[in-house]
């Protein structure tokens, strides 16, 4: 009998020790992380007024598409080191 109860005690205290754990911080979406696009430049010497006011309008597409991605990154980010946080 006394074989036995050590034989348990042995196996108790064996369960009873800790496991260090890592969480590791996600990554990011591929799409998020891709840089944003450089903005168009007027060339030649003589620029129509047309020509300029297109380069105005595509430029400002291109700054609030990476605006838009800029703000979706801050809010992966906040919402993901907040879970992170949470686990840990």
């Amino acid at each position: 009998m006394r074989i036995f109860v050590l034989v348990i005690l042995s196996f108790l205290t064996g369960c009873a020790t800790v496991v260090p754990v890592t969480a590791k911080f996600p990554d990011a979406p591929i799409i998020l992380t891709q840089p944003c696009p450089d903005l168009n430049k007027l060339e030649g010497e003589k620029v129509s007024i047309t020509d300029m006011l297109k380069t105005v309008v595509q430029n400002y597409s291109l700054y609030y598409e990476c605006a838009v991605k800029v703000d979706s990154w801050k809010q992966w980010h906040t919402e993901q080191k907040i879970i992170f946080e949470l686990v840990k």
